[in-house]
């Protein structure tokens, strides 16, 4: 297996077991790979070329692991739709960290490979749907340009799972800047050992944030530089209408990636109050709450560094208080920004807020599309275009148009900028499910297309109009944690 190029260094193997347990992968009847990114394992300096499928399923199933790999299981908490639970990988083993030439690290992830001590009542194994979507929307959210684990393979199992019915099992391999999330210091700061504490957080600044090792208050900096990334992340998931679903601490990570792609999706007919996951009854997690509840996990954050921040506890909470009561400014300013660049607005006027919101308020009243909406004013044809004749609608375009005409704006300059932040595809929801239950009967041809197709969702392309469709009855759409 040195032929492919693995290149492992497992510093958090290295870590006492408190942080995880030292486990094994549970082999599987007869593994067989359905998805293989090849770009993504060239951009990781891993070469499949000289490797049959046979094993590559081995290897992806985890009944071969490969030299130089220490699978582990690791230890977090979190808090559960606000509920606090000692979690911990529960169906997921961290096989190693691969390091790239241009010494880049990266976690290897399989997810769906058996029981580990987190396991609770679960079984430990995975459904392939659930694992296929993860690969579409991670895959997905990389051609949006938005900070998120990868998806480098999925291996069927050739074992049925039980769930509400018998489903085929499967295992995906995800990729990750690492898995060290809010909910791990959560577990740590649990267990009340200081030396504990001290070993994540120097583990996480030299894994990833170096730049702050002789800072004056390096703990104060580490949550000043987390709220500034997650609060770019959900910007982001706010630019092109994506709803996580499942907004937990240990779905927040330290790294500022997207992470776990459970009951996700992309909302089509623009309504803030939008939610898709069966199990959020109270919408707490829905798509204009993102950011409310980016502070709050943010907030719990802070309470674990406590003791890190200052030896007077007052002074700490004082200083943590402050920093997280910054992220409301600091993202207000980032959204209207974004909103700014979708609307091809340079600079900044007095009038651009109402503009925006007026233009959003429109869209949720008359029910129109999000994404197709931003379409249709970068001058592309779209369906239901006659939504756009709307008195109101044209009396905002003017308006619009008024805007756009300050700051030497020209045409080309601002359709440059729109079509930098515009996808022109997104993974429609009905579409999704489309490819998925085709997936499930062994016809995996409409997932490798659609996959093709979200690679580039800015590019004008041929042939892509039946993707820009608005998912039918999409307030009705339904997504599960896939458990």
């Amino acid at each position: 297996m040195n032929k492919i190029n693995w290149n492992f260094e497992n510093t958090y193997f290295n870590l006492s077991k408190s942080f995880k347990e030292d486990i094994k992968p549970i082999p599987v009847k007869n593994p067989e790979l359905i998805l293989l990114n090849n770009e993504l394992a060239s951009s990781l300096n891993l070469d499949f070329s000289k490797i049959s499928n046979k094993e590559l399923s081995k290897i992806f199933s985890g009944n071969s692991l490969p030299e130089g790999s220490n699978s582990i299981a690791q230890a977090y908490a979190g808090h559960q739709f606000g509920h606090f639970t000692m979690l911990g990988d529960g169906r997921a083993i961290l096989i190693g960290e691969h390091t790239t030439k241009s010494n880049k690290k990266f976690d290897i992830q399989f997810k769906g490979s058996g029981k580990t001590a987190f396991s609770r009542n679960g079984d430990g194994r995975a459904a392939l749907g659930p694992m296929l979507r993860e690969y579409i929307i991670s895959e997905a959210m990389n051609g949006l340009n938005i900070p998120t684990t990868r998806s480098l393979a999925v291996v069927k199992t050739g074992e049925n799972i039980q769930r509400e019915t018998s489903l085929q099992g499967a295992i995906l391999t995800r990729v990750a800047l690492s898995h060290i999330r809010v909910g791990t210091f959560q577990y740590i700061a649990a267990r009340q050992k200081e030396d504990e504490l001290k070993t994540l957080f120097n583990y996480t600044i030299n894994r990833h944030y170096p730049e702050i090792k002789n800072s004056n208050n390096q703990a104060l900096d580490l949550l000043n530089l987390l709220i500034d990334r997650q609060c770019n992340l959900v910007v982001n998931w706010m630019r092109v209408g994506f709803i996580h679903g499942v907004m937990n601490t240990d779905n927040m990570t330290i790294s500022g990636e997207t992470i776990d792609y459970g009951p996700c999706a992309f909302m089509d007919t623009y309504d803030p109050k939008t939610v898709f996951s069966s199990i959020d009854k109270m919408g707490r997690y829905a798509y204009c709450n993102q950011p409310i509840i980016a502070k709050w996990n943010l907030s719990r954050f802070a309470e674990c560094l406590i003791p890190l921040i200052d030896k007077d506890q007052n002074k700490a909470i004082e200083l943590a208080t402050e920093a997280i009561n910054s992220f409301e400014k600091n993202y207000q300013e980032k959204w209207l920004n974004m909103m700014r660049d979708k609307l091809g607005l340079f600079g900044s006027e007095d009038e651009d807020k109402s503009l925006v919101l007026d233009l959003l308020t429109w869209m949720h009243q008359k029910k129109i599309d999000y994404t197709n909406t931003f379409c249709y004013l970068m001058n592309f044809k779209i369906q239901n275009s006659k939504d756009f004749k709307d008195l109101d609608f044209q009396n905002w375009k003017i308006r619009w148009q008024k805007r756009l005409s300050k700051n030497n704006n020209t045409p080309e300059k601002y359709l440059k900028l729109m079509r930098s932040v515009n996808p022109l595809v997104i993974p429609r929801n009905h579409i999704v499910e489309e490819v998925l239950n085709e997936a499930n009967q062994d016809n995996l041809k409409p997932i490798k297309k659609l996959l093709n197709i979200l690679k580039s969702p800015y590019a004008e392309k041929k042939n892509i109009s039946e993707y820009q469709i608005s998912s039918p009855s999409s307030d009705k759409y339904q997504t599960f944690c896939g458990t």
